[in-house]
């Protein structure tokens, strides 16, 4: 067939390029169709820039506490060009190594705006000229706008700030994370609307540069998925720092001066209350990008703004399947990685087990970090379970005091009858480096008896976990 693939996938995000690098390991002919950039929103506006930026802001935090180390620092200071420009750099390493795993597994890259017609048809307009305020330039070799077809078609198309009425981001006053990634310069005051993982993170980067946070939560607490306790220890360590936190409210009212906004703030008990900053930061979550793809032409299920599909991407239409943020939550690269490979191998006739949502870990990347995979101590509760609850602070870790951060908690829930590892909850110094450890356990259905008896490394972090474990069987040691 003219322009045919076996696979066409509609946005190369981490979904979408690992969901074409399989397929064509797996010797199907495949192409992405992609509008902006190659390696989608997390490479280039999201996981890895703000990393890039936090990591910044830890190393400044080190210098201001150089001493707490035995060292001098004179003269400590930065330039928020030179932090934004590095944190792009990063950005774009990483977009070019996406352009090139794509070339050396023979992926074909079409750039362009793509509409499913019909069931194994896709036409694909021209991309914008533009793109964020820059040149859209395709990669070299990139095949151009037209009409192609596949045997299947997977749509990766991720997700977008969620706009609220009235508050609507404008990129001068009201910021999404795309300005908030690339200040000019830094803002005396930030107000930030919403405190899950990235109104959190940007309120520490921010806040550790200096600018004067507060940080607004509808919600009771803030990282509204995680577990209370570990929230609230999240809580206590970001107020220290000096980031003013308010739960349980909400913006009602946003206005716009010439150089700043004034936000009104339901606060909870019948009272309100205004906040003047130079900036307001919205990351009150995302909505799926399913405008403009023909779903509804094509009687594709949707619900609140994703797709629907089941464990293995496919949607209410044959041949068509949904994969990453836009087929729902949790909204995160990993899950959608893990769900192209296995939409992928589905489609080849692999026969893969679909994906327990229940077992995907979550990391925050502020400071203190967060991490947690499976349920909370009150998800657990409400589910019915008989529990053991192991807790270990890092306070009793060597290795913890070694490295001059002390404050942090490791906490596991486990099946009192059967000794399943039902959710593990971190926070503190790389706890999202740790996480991972427990999220094997799960998969590998590990009991409390195979962790109490691994041997975990002295001096780590992660002797924390095996404690933890202990815990909740009263058997631990340095505590």
């Amino acid at each position: 067939m003219a322009n045919g693939y076996d696979v066409i996938i509609i946005g190369s995000g981490p979904g979408g390029y690992v969901a074409a690098i399989r397929a064509a390991q797996l010797g199907l002919k495949t192409a992405v169709v992609e509008s902006k950039h190659l390696g989608g929103i997390c490479l280039n506006w999201g996981c890895i820039p703000t990393k890039a930026l936090l990591r910044s802001a830890e190393i400044y935090h080190y210098f201001e506490h150089a001493s707490d180390y035995g060292l001098s620092a004179e003269k400590i200071g930065f330039d928020p060009a030179a932090v934004t420009k590095r944190s792009r750099g990063v950005a774009s390493q990483l977009n070019q190594g996406v352009t090139g795993l794509l070339k050396k597994n023979k992926v074909d890259v079409i750039w362009g705006l793509a509409e499913i017609t019909a069931p194994g048809k896709v036409t694909v307009k021209p991309a914008a000229a533009e793109a964020y305020g820059k040149p859209n330039t395709p990669p070299k070799g990139a095949l151009p706008a037209g009409n192609y077809e596949a045997k299947n078609i997977i749509v990766a198309t991720g997700a977008r700030p969620r706009a609220l009425p009235g508050i609507e981001p404008d990129g001068k006053l009201i910021w999404t994370y795309f300005e908030a990634m690339v200040p000019e310069t830094m803002p005396k005051k930030l107000l930030v609307m919403g405190s899950g993982a990235i109104g959190i993170e940007f309120a520490s980067f921010y806040n550790t540069m200096g600018v004067d946070v507060t940080v607004v939560e509808v919600l009771p607490q803030i990282l509204p998925v995680e577990d209370e306790e570990i929230a609230a220890h999240a809580r206590k360590r970001l107020e220290k720092q000096g980031i003013k936190i308010l739960t349980g409210a909400k913006v009602t009212k946003v206005v716009k001066g010439a150089d700043s906004v004034t936000a009104t703030i339901d606060t909870g008990d019948g009272k309100t209350q205004e906040i003047t900053a130079d900036k307001l930061i919205s990351a009150v979550g995302v909505v799926g990008n399913i405008e403009g793809l023909g779903l509804e032409k094509l009687g594709i299920k949707t619900d609140r703004g994703c797709i629907v599909a089941d464990g293995l991407g496919k949607t209410s239409v044959p041949g068509i399947f949904a994969i990453g943020d836009v087929a729902g939550p949790p909204m995160l690269a990993h899950k959608a990685e893990h769900e192209g490979v296995l939409c992928v191998e589905g489609i080849a006739g692999l026969h893969p087990h679909a994906m327990d949502k229940a077992k995907i870990p979550g990391c925050t990347y502020c400071n203190p970090q967060i991490a947690s995979v499976g349920l909370t101590e009150k998800k657990a509760r409400e589910a019915g379970y008989d529990i053991r609850v192991g807790k270990f602070p890092f306070i009793g870790n060597g290795k913890a005091i070694a490295l001059g951060e002390p404050e942090g908690l490791v906490k596991t829930i486990f099946d009192k009858k059967t000794g399943q590892l039902l959710g593990a909850h971190l926070v503190g110094a790389e706890v999202t480096e740790l996480i991972q450890g427990f999220v094997i356990a799960m998969n590998l259905e590990t009991t409390e008896e195979d962790l109490i008896h691994s041997v975990f490394p002295h001096p780590t972090l992660s002797e924390t976990m095996h404690e933890s474990v202990m815990a909740a069987y009263g058997r631990a040691i340095h505590i």
